[in-house]
This record gives structure tokens, C-alpha cells and sequence, in this order.
């Protein structure tokens, strides 16, 4: 039996060399994140001395610049070639953890806090355009499924990592936290380097056709920001996308302080949802090629979504293992809106960016998540825990708007890429 386990493993991380190889890699990457992520609470408060209210002060801060550059962040991968701008950001982005270990009060936090947000988008808008264009068209969404599945190994292994060291109650191992982040990140930039390089779908033009576009339309004439469709399309995506908050805020809250449920089912929850991720991410990509696969998974995101909240609202007035078993039931179907809307939103991603500008799209796909989900944590939080059933039907409400609204975005989009001649390579 053991010797077909390798095998076995190998299948897991997906069907070819190159998958697995940046299935690997994703792994590495979620390894590094989920130790600092896990341990960065303690690290934050007891290591470099902030408040809980500086820490989200200098977050906040950190992602108002974010949002501000994404789109210039974006277009470095297609300046400078996605592979160098991803391996050289992941380099980058290892160094400066070791540089936690100096940083000591609010405003060296904050200067740390926003290098470190805007390298990690420059190198996550790299890797999204790399895995676009090295794959061929009918692959680009079944390889992130293979890639999420691994990240989410790669995070329980950091959580794991980290909960052993916050065991321990010892800030000199505190300390350690960002080294050992740091360490694995560099292994994870060196993988980065010594990936095959990835075709770059650059249509050449002439002097004279580039000297007619700028007198006619402006330099900036295929920007992404000028695919409205695109950036309507982006938003509804992340108000759908906001499946996320019901799973890691609004539910947990609602458990704790509206129902009789037992607080250790907490874990309980967080553990399905990584298995499900783990196990049924790629199921649920299978199939999805075309602009209407990834709508139609669109719609099942958001069917799943809607069932969440109407299962979570009755929960209210429900007691004992009737309310645990319909707790447990609502986590499951909004970890079911989680995979199918990250299936739907690779394929719309891959299918309605332009290939020459992969880069500039994802920074425009990062602009629109943020305008689609940044309100959602206060605003979903408010009307669950102070309006009850009301509150619940009014969340599911937004999700339907946005799953009918982003099908005549996306056709926008499409539209759009064909009037400017833009085809997507094989």
C-alpha cells in the first residue's frame, strides 16, 4: 500500500508536471503566509508593543494604498514579464519579514505594513497572469482549483506550525514567527525562478497603426479601466465573493451571540470548510471553459449563498443538536458558494482580460473585489446581529442582485474585447 501512496499524492496535486509543480509551490506560499498570519496577533501586540485598534489602524492604512496602486502594480507584469515580476516581488516580499524583527511602535509598523501590502499584490497579480498565460485555454480554471485546494493545505500546515509555537507562551519563539515565514518564502521565490517561462500574448503593431491609435483614441486606448464592463463586472464579483465574510465573521458572531450552539463547534466549522476546499475545489471547476460555464457557476455560488443565510436565520430560535446540525448545515453551503464562486471567477478572469495586459486586468480584478467587499464585514455584521431574520433576508437580497447583475457586466466585457479585435490565444 505505501508505495502507491507517492502516486496517490502526486494525482492530488494534479494531472501534469507543471501543475504539480505549482501546486507545490502554492502549498510553500500558504505555508509561509498561514505561520505569520496565525502567530501575527500575538506578534503585533506582544513582540512590537501595538494596540488591537493601531493594528487595525496601520491594516487599514495598508490597504487604502493597496487599492490606490493596483492597477500601476499590476501593469509591471506586463512591463517586465509575469515570471520575473512574481519571483522578484516573492524574493522581496521574504526579505522584509525578517524585517518585523526591527520594527518597534505605530509608525515603522505602518511604513512596514504598506511595503509589504503593495509588494504582496505586485507578486500576487504576477502569479495570476503567470498562471493564465502558461496554460492552455481549457486548463487555466481546473489548474486553480488544484492550486486553491494546495493553498489551503499550505495554510492549516502554518496554522498547525504556529499554534505550536504560541504554545510554548515565550516571546523569544514568538520572535521566530516571521523568520521562519521568511525562510519558506525564500524557498518559494527560488521555486518561482526556476519555473518554465510563460508565453506572453503581445500583439506586435506597426509605427504607423500605434501612431493612429494615440491620435484617434489616446495611448491608453485597450486600458483595462476603459472595459467598464470589466470593472462593473469585477465589483459584482466581489460582492459575491463576499461569501468569505459570512464564513469568517458574520457566522462565527452569529453562533456566539444568537444561538445556543457551543463555541468549540467553532472549530469544528473551520475545519469542514478547509477539508471541502481541500477535496471538492476542483469537482467544482471541472467543466468550465467558456464566459457561460463560469456565469453558470456564478449562479451556483450565489444559489448556494442565499441557502446559507435562510438555513443560518432559523437558527435563532432553534435549541441543542437541531442547532448545531443547522449551523453546521449553513457553513457547509456557504463553503459550496466559496468553490463554485472562485470556479466562475477564474474562468471570467481568464476569458475577459486582454492577453497582452493580464497584469493591468488583475490589478482592475483587485480594484473591483475591494469596492465589492470592503463594506461587507460592517455592514453584513449590522444587519445579522441587530435586525435578526430581517437582516439575514436583506444579505441574501445584495447576493441576488449582484448574481443577476454581473451576467450583463461580463457580456459587457465581452463585448468590448471583440470590438477592439482582442482574442483569446489557445
Amino acid at each position: 500500500m505505501s508505495r502507491y501512496l507517492p502516486a496517490r499524492v502526486a494525482r492530488l496535486a494534479g494531472p501534469t508536471p507543471l501543475v504539480r509543480r505549482l501546486s507545490a509551490q502554492s502549498v510553500l506560499s500558504a505555508f509561509g503566509d498561514g505561520v505569520f498570519l496565525t502567530g501575527s496577533a500575538v506578534f503585533f501586540t506582544q513582540i512590537v508593543g501595538l494596540s488591537a485598534a493601531q493594528v487595525g489602524l496601520g491594516l487599514t492604512i495598508a490597504g487604502v494604498a493597496t487599492f490606490a496602486l493596483a492597477v500601476p502594480l499590476g501593469k509591471l507584469s506586463d512591463i517586465y514579464g509575469a515570471k520575473r515580476v512574481w519571483w522578484i516581488a516573492s524574493l522581496i516580499e521574504a526579505l522584509l519579514y525578517l524585517v518585523w524583527l526591527t520594527i518597534g511602535g505605530l509608525p515603522s509598523f505602518i511604513v512596514m505594513t504598506i511595503g509589504l501590502e503593495l509588494v504582496s499584490t505586485a507578486s500576487r497579480a504576477a502569479r495570476n497572469a503567470y498562471r493564465f498565460d502558461v496554460f492552455p485555454r481549457e486548463e487555466r480554471v481546473s489548474s486553480n482549483a488544484y492550486f486553491r485546494a494546495a493553498r489551503n493545505v499550505g495554510y492549516t500546515l502554518g496554522a498547525l506550525l504556529a499554534g505550536v509555537a504560541l504554545a510554548t507562551n515565550s516571546n523569544d519563539v514568538i520572535r521566530a514567527v516571521p523568520v521562519i515565514t521568511a525562510a519558506l518564502l525564500l524557498l518559494n521565490a527560488l521555486l518561482v525562478s526556476r519555473l518554465p517561462r510563460a508565453a506572453h500574448h503581445v500583439e506586435a503593431e506597426t509605427a504607423l497603426e500605434t501612431a493612429l491609435d494615440a491620435a484617434l483614441d489616446g495611448p491608453d486606448r485597450r486600458s483595462a479601466l476603459r472595459n467598464r464592463g470589466y470593472v462593473a463586472m469585477s465589483i459584482f464579483g466581489g460582492v459575491l465573493a463576499t461569501h468569505q465574510v459570512l464564513l469568517n465573521v458574520v457566522i462565527p458572531l452569529w453562533l456566539v451571540e444568537e444561538t445556543d450552539a457551543p463555541r468549540v463547534l467553532l472549530a469544528w466549522l473551520f475545519g469542514t470548510n478547509t477539508v471541502m476546499a481541500v477535496a471538492l475545489q476542483v469537482a467544482a471547476a471541472r467543466g468550465i471553459t467558456t464566459v457561460a460555464d463560469s456565469l453558470r457557476a456564478q449562479r451556483r455560488g450565489a444559489f448556494f449563498f442565499v441557502l446559507s443565510c435562510g438555513i443560518v436565520l432559523v437558527t435563532h430560535d432553534t435549541v441543542g443538536w437541531v442547532t448545531i446540525a443547522l449551523v453546521w448545515l449553513g457553513h457547509v453551503t456557504v463553503t459550496g458558494a466559496e468553490l463554485f464562486n472562485s470556479a466562475g471567477e477564474w474562468g471570467l478572469q481568464a476569458e475577459l482580460s486582454d492577453p497582452a495586459r493580464r497584469g493591468e486586468y488583475q490589478g482592475v480584478s483587485q480594484l473591483g473585489y475591494t469596492l465589492g467587499s470592503v463594506w461587507a464585514p460592517a455592514l453584513y455584521t449590522f444587519l445579522a446581529m441587530s435586525w435578526g431574520t430581517p437582516g439575514w433576508i436583506v444579505i441574501a437580497a445584495i447576493v441576488l442582485v449582484a448574481a443577476v447583475l454581473i451576467h450583463p457586466a461580463a457580456r459587457a466585457a465581452e463585448r468590448h474585447l471583440a470590438e477592439q479585435g482582442i482574442t483569446q490565444p489557445a
